[in-house]
């Protein structure tokens, strides 16, 4: 490793009305060249570590210790510094990657002009030469067709692209270090194996070093060299890699591994299934898709969506959805809810064609739907009590229950995922995410449906909250016997939680059948593929899964 580009040490952190730090006595450091991890469950202190590392912590945090940045023979100080002295050094000594790209970018300017903006804050280059820079940093961070992609604006990108975009802009002045804040957790396993690749890659040959926060076990060690473990503001553990994820000493650290969802054994780099896989026989399905074809009006022309999906979920099983983004699932689960047309083929909902159905037969029948949806704190009223918002599909569907009944219905369901009963009393901001995710399971089950559609209901939650809430969701599967369309990019928990799996791409369906052979014998190369690019939470088998993936896209 190089010299040292960013030491933190005794770092404290609190902010005002609080009793005790956000962060306390925190030190790390990172050297050139080096990938470090700083890993943790929510609250743990990692994000604001890392702003605090910027010196982006609002005014209402009293910071106290010292972040020390190398910038040539100068050692800069972060803590204490004035606004000037931050913006001369953020963006050409440190620059940062942020978790969610489409709110870093500023949706009115070109994603060309935004890079180079940042080349001319901190370099004397003319307009031209900037946008000569900007081009050249979209092709160094893989973005094809750079110089027309240049002139695109953000919503015209995906969201790997724009995360892409967000590290081209981090390089721009070559900063000695960068901090990357989650830059994987919204992206599907291939893309995040993209991203992986490409900050490797970045780090060895132009010798950045980088900082990643991550709840990611699999992350750290598809890209780290070592590890700080933290909790309630304090590190518990830190050391190499290899280390610290294969023999933690920590109870902590071993609590979040054995949180993860894991792949069956032989999952990757297991051979093919070579016969044809059996004709699908779903007996009793609360839902079936015969041909299924949809699409969206764009410019006056229809652009289709899915092709040709057949799939059914059967009473009491749960079938997980997978594919990237694009592959049309969140299309597929629109559909199963009604809430997209179609153009072709029919969809049969307890045995009743949807399509033909008006005003109260249609809704009856969509009594027996419930949806949980991937982000509980948009789905959720913040105006309205956690009780109001479970009880609120009661009314809608003009369910006559006497408050002491509907009260006693809200009281069944908090109990049931695991909440206390004072929680209807209060609002969906006073509760953590995973507790919001039960909200949202409580209120999709209210009516007692037959169908629940979960749409990623826990890709932005830390490992063992994720943990809590599938076991909730596992029980009440069990008591309630709905069948479940499980909707998710997370292939260790479709391993954990489904029966069946449906693979998708480019809006058809292209391999289905049970969760255990999909998984561990795939016949189509884009399953292996997706199998491939799942990182491991141990080092020795990532290194394995990476050349299992490279192999397959060489193919």
């Amino acid at each position: 490793m190089g010299e040292q580009v960013l030491r933190i040490d005794d770092l404290r952190v609190r902010f005002s009305g609080r009793g005790e730090d956000a962060v306390r006595g925190v030190s790390l450091d990172v050297s050139a060249g080096e990938v470090v991890a700083l890993v943790g469950e929510s609250g743990s202190g990692k994000s604001v570590t890392s702003l605090a590392a910027m010196g982006l912590l609002p005014r209402s945090a009293r910071t106290t210790g010292s972040v020390e940045l190398a910038d040539g023979d100068v050692t800069r100080q972060v803590i204490g510094a004035s606004e000037k002295e931050l913006d001369d050094v953020r963006g050409r000594v440190e620059s940062m990657v942020f978790q969610e790209p489409m709110t870093a970018l500023n949706p009115t300017m070109t994603l060309g002009a935004q890079i180079a903006e940042a080349v001319r804050n901190h370099t004397r280059a003319t307009p031209a030469e900037a946008r000569e820079r900007a081009v050249e940093l979209m092709r160094a961070v893989g973005i094809p067709d750079a110089e027309s992609r240049a002139r695109q604006f953000p919503h015209e990108l995906s969201g790997g692209q724009r995360q892409r975009v967000v590290i081209a802009i981090a390089l721009a002045c070559e900063p000695r270090v960068i901090i990357a804040d989650e830059p994987t957790t919204a992206l599907d396993v291939t893309v995040q194996a993209e991203i992986l690749d490409l900050l490797r890659r970045l780090v060895r040959e132009r010798g950045t070093g980088l900082l990643i926060i991550t709840h990611n076990m699999g992350v750290v060690a598809d890209l780290a060299d070592r590890v700080f473990v933290m909790r309630h503001g304090v590190v518990v553990e830190s050391g190499e890699v290899s280390r610290v994820l294969t023999t933690p000493s920590h109870e902590y650290t071993r609590t979040l591994l054995a949180a993860i969802p894991k792949l069956p054994p032989g999952s990757v780099g297991g051979a093919a299934a070579a016969a044809d896989p059996e004709p699908l026989v779903v007996t009793d399905p609360v839902i079936e898709m015969r041909a299924v074809s949809a699409g969206y009006r764009v410019g006056g022309r229809h652009v289709p969506a899915v092709e040709d999906i057949g799939l059914a979920v059967g009473a009491g099983e749960i079938v997980g959805l997978v594919g990237e983004s694009g592959s049309g699932k969140s299309t597929v689960s629109r559909l199963a809810l009604g809430l997209l047309p179609t153009s072709g083929g029919e969809i049969r909902l307890l045995g009743q064609t949807l399509s033909g159905l008006r005003g109260r037969r249609k809704r009856e029948l969509l009594e027996q739907l419930g949806v949980v949806f991937q982000d509980p704190g948009g789905s959720l009223d913040p105006r309205m009590t956690v009780g109001e918002s479970i009880a609120e599909p009661l009314a809608i569907h003009r369910k006559r229950m006497r408050s002491a009944e509907r009260a006693a219905r809200v009281a069944e369901l908090l109990d049931a995922v695991r909440l206390p009963s004072d929680a209807a009393k209060r609002y969906p901001h006073e509760f953590s995410g995973g507790q919001r995710q039960r909200v949202g399971m409580a209120r999709a089950l209210v009516l007692k449906p037959r169908l629940l559609v979960a749409d990623e209901p826990t890709s932005a939650l830390d490992v063992s909250v994720q943990a809590e809430v599938l076991d909730v969701l596992r029980g009440l599967h069990e008591e309630l016997g709905f069948g479940c369309l499980f909707v998710s990019h997370d292939l260790g928990v479709v391993n954990e939680l489904t029966d069946r799996v449906v693979v998708m791409r480019r809006g058809r369906i292209v391999e289905q059948g049970e969760t255990s052979r999909v998984l561990t014998a795939p016949r189509e190369l884009y399953t292996q593929e997706l199998l491939a690019s799942v990182p491991a939470p141990d080092p020795a088998v990532q290194r394995q899964r990476r050349a299992a993936r490279l192999g397959l896209l060489e193919e």
